[in-house]
């Protein structure tokens, strides 16, 4: 007959008054780990004691009980109720839950508490991120829940974005099949099926890192900080439907705006709405783009407005501001930092005069009804509005009678009637071309013509800027081109100096030549020079003659770089255009005039970017490029992207390293030396090297504050 199996008997509870409890000192908790005393204090005030306290009678000398009780398992809720006690929140007589056991019990005080310790398992986090989601669906808010459990409404927030991930997701996340940072990076966006279509092109890709995932994500986004963002603005965006994306868990500058259609489209209608009330000035017509190109102003005259004068109480309300001004910079002039509503107070100052400066200028009525306006956004996301540019089909009739332009006066048809049309129809054009993809090509094909064409317009402007600044080298420059007009035996064709000193266009213009250093320092110092100069023709000559030796090098100089042409452009095989032979001899005189002036793409403010060349080039181009300037070791570890995201690493891997394309670099005698690997992986990016550039917001730490109870 078989044994019966032995019965275990548990230890009945019973309250047992505070003040009949003492510490144990056999509590084998030491180190102070989790919420604090206070917090579970106030966890314990919100919603009682959850477990009881394991305690055993307290002996005497002699082995009899006392009628006390030490609590082994259970320190810190002991603690607690001991500071309710001592807040008179707490009756000391107050019952405490407890199981007592004997004192000569099988197993000792010690192996109580370290059991308790050890065999308590804490929440999954997955499990904390669907129960805050759980409390916030049954109505409670995320303030109240953050309250309730001792976190930051941040923290809250986070939670419950990864609660909201898709399930397919959250049940790898629960089976460690993605690790958290992963996850975090999926809550970039809201959409499920994008999530699960990120997460099934990754899975079979070398590379898992969190950063990738936020890129697959954003890819078709724009950020908040683009300027269509900021001209068109976000609570616009908002109302239209458009969805913000953000990401709780690292610096995200703003966001993602999820749909590019619609911020393109509201961009279109804001520019049409500012052009139309800009029409209402008169004006015969209005160019509208997203951006002007570089040099959309050669070949047109602008018009010279006036100023309106300041009233009486305009220039009081400016004297009494620049008085304030002077009062506070000499108060706070020895002090290291300014007070912040000093700062605030400086600044509101400088926006309310230079509002004074930024008033606008009145033009001729005859000449706007036969003159334009560029509109576009600046890079700051603001519209900017140029006004009073005249075609030259746009002219009025020029008569010689020693009067001069006897057309100015009423001799259109948009003078005299007011009411009359005199805008053409607003053209919007946003966005640009880019070169088609060839992944599956593993050959190096040539670059194509529309890039290097593009390239070397960057070439030409940094060319001219340079030549500009070595007014000697300009004019050997311009005695070389006189040699080659006035004596027969040379050929004055084909040469990088046209002497006529006729503008050369940018037919084919890549993206950020506009905003290139080398267009900024052109554009200023023409602008200083037209400054300088008189507005009328019959002035010019005695003005020139008043300049000293020096200046008159300087304009010179100036002149004489608006003549270069480094392009390079399709030779025509119909003989219509220049011929390939012509094409070579102009940019190998381009390179003898660089490496005179000492030109340096690289000073010059060229880097290879995604959108200048990595996108437009093959991904062996790409690879070759990154092998030139960090090593093969570089180069392998893109080589397995797809194409767009293999140059977004190149870009990232290439920034700093001063690698240039061939249509940027001069032709060297000596042979480019290939950079050894040699500490490679110290200059990589960390993302790149292994360390990721993630940071976790939730700590292992922070995680177990959910836990109330040991």
């Amino acid at each position: 007959m078989a044994n019966a199996v032995q019965k275990i008997t548990l230890n009945a509870s019973r309250d047992i008054p505070f003040n009949k409890l003492v510490l144990s000192q056999s509590n084998v908790r030491r180190v102070k780990a989790g919420i604090s005393i206070e917090d579970l204090s106030e966890d314990i005030a919100r919603r009682g004691l959850l477990q009881s306290l394991s305690v055993r009678p307290v002996l005497d000398a002699d082995g009899a009980e006392t009628g006390m009780f030490e609590v082994p398992a259970g320190g810190r809720r002991y603690r607690a109720l001991e500071l309710l006690v001592k807040q008179k929140r707490l009756a000391k007589v107050a019952p405490v839950p407890c199981i007592p056991k004997a004192a000569n019990a099988a197993t000792s005080a010690e192996e109580d508490s370290l059991a308790e310790n050890v065999q308590h398992v804490g929440l999954h986090p997955l499990d904390q991120f669907r129960a805050f989601q759980a409390l916030r669906e049954k109505g409670q808010s995320e303030e109240d829940i953050a309250a309730a459990f001792f976190v930051s409404v941040n923290v809250v927030k986070q939670r419950l974005r990864l609660a909201a991930v898709s399930n397919a997701l959250l049940d790898l996340y629960a089976q460690d099949g993605i690790t958290l940072e992963q996850l975090m990076a999926f809550t970039v966006t809201d959409d499920h099926a994008r999530q699960e279509q990120v997460w099934e092109a990754i899975q079979r890709s070398y590379s898992k890192e969190p950063y990738q995932i936020r890129r697959m994500l954003t890819e078709t986004t724009v950020r908040t900080s683009d300027k269509r963002a900021q001209f068109v603005g976000l609570d616009a965006y908002a109302d239209a439907g458009g969805v913000v994306m953000r990401d709780l868990f690292q610096s995200d500058d703003g966001g993602w705006l999820e749909d590019a259609a619609l911020l393109d489209r509201l961009v279109g209608e804001k520019l049409k709405a500012e052009a139309e009330t800009i029409a209402a000035e008169g004006w015969k017509w209005i160019s509208v783009t997203v951006e002007t190109p570089y040099g959309h102003t050669h070949g047109l005259r602008e018009l010279a407005g006036t100023s309106p004068d300041l009233t009486a109480e305009e220039q009081a309300t400016i004297d009494a501001l620049n008085a304030e001004c002077a009062k506070l910079e000499a108060e706070y002039e020895e002090a290291d930092e300014l007070p912040d509503e000093v700062d605030e107070r400086l600044g509101e100052i400088e926006t309310a005069l230079a509002a004074f400066d930024d008033r606008p200028v009145i033009y001729d009525p005859a000449g706007i009804a036969r003159a334009g306006v560029f509109i576009s956004i600046d890079s700051n996301g603001n519209l900017s509005v140029g006004r009073g540019y005249v075609r030259p089909e746009d002219e009025a009739p020029v008569t010689v009678d020693g009067e001069g332009d006897t057309g100015a006066e009423g001799a259109t048809p948009e003078a005299s009637d007011p009411t009359a049309p005199v805008i053409q129809r607003a053209v919007i054009t946003i966005g640009g071309q880019a070169e088609p993809e060839d992944d599956e090509d593993d050959v190096i094909k040539p670059l194509p013509d529309r890039l290097i064409s593009e390239l070397t317009a960057h070439r030409t402007l940094a060319l001219r800027d340079a030549l500009a600044n070595e007014p000697s080298v300009a004019f050997l420059a311009v005695l070389h081109k006189f040699c080659l007009d006035v004596f027969s035996r040379y050929s004055s064709h084909a040469v990088c100096m046209d002497i006529s000193v006729r503008n050369v266009g940018f037919a084919q213009q890549g993206p950020g030549l506009k905003e290139s250093a080398s267009a900024h320092a052109v554009d200023a110092r023409h602008r200083a020079w037209e400054e300088r100069l008189p507005s009328d023709q019959a002035d010019l000559w005695d003005a020139l003659a008043a300049l000293e030796g020096t200046e008159q090098a300087a304009l010179f100089a100036h002149c004489a770089s608006f003549g270069v042409s480094a392009l390079y452009e399709k030779a025509d095989r119909n003989g219509a255009g220049p011929s390939a032979s012509g094409i070579q001899r102009r940019l190998h005189q381009a390179d003898v005039l660089a490496r005179a002036v000492g030109l340096d793409m690289v000073a010059a403010g060229w880097k290879p970017t995604v959108d200048n060349y990595l996108s437009r080039v093959t991904k062996p181009r790409i690879l070759e490029a990154v092998r030139e300037a960090k090593g093969e070791q570089s180069a392998q570890l893109i080589d397995h992207l797809k194409k767009g995201d293999m140059a977004k690493e190149a870009e990232r891997l290439l920034d700093g390293t001063g690698w240039l394309p061939e249509p940027l670099r001069l032709v060297e005698i000596e042979p480019v030396t290939e950079l050894t690997t040699d500490g490679d992986a110290e200059a990589l990016p960390s993302f790149l090297a292994g360390d990721g550039d993630e940071v976790a917001a939730d700590t292992d730490e922070e995680r177990q504050r959910m836990i109330a109870a040991e």
